[in-house]
């Protein structure tokens, strides 16, 4: 799979920028997409994109400056299932 990086990097550095509390963690690949890096704000909010390998996830989220988790050793924080649910219930 194909990552534009440059458009990677923008995206997560907008977010970190206009969120406080941001953390990042590593997911790993799967059948349809490579290693992709999740960053999490305090509330909950979180955004995700394809970071290429587990490597460059890692690399890219030091780079935001962002404490980063492998989710396989931490699992999901609290706060994100919290958001998520609370998006549900707007519907």
């Amino acid at each position: 799979m194909r990552v534009d990086h440059d458009a990677v990097r923008k995206h997560l550095t907008a977010f970190v920028q206009s969120h406080h509390g941001v953390e990042a963690y590593v997911e790993p690949p799967t059948n349809v997409t490579s290693s992709t890096l999740i960053l999490i704000a305090h509330d909950g909010e979180w955004t995700r994109r394809a970071a290429g390998t587990r490597q460059a996830a890692f690399e890219l989220a030091r780079a935001l400056g962002v404490p980063v988790y492998d989710v396989h050793l931490t699992g999901y924080p609290q706060r994100m299932r919290d958001w998520n649910s609370r998006q549900r219930g707007k519907d």
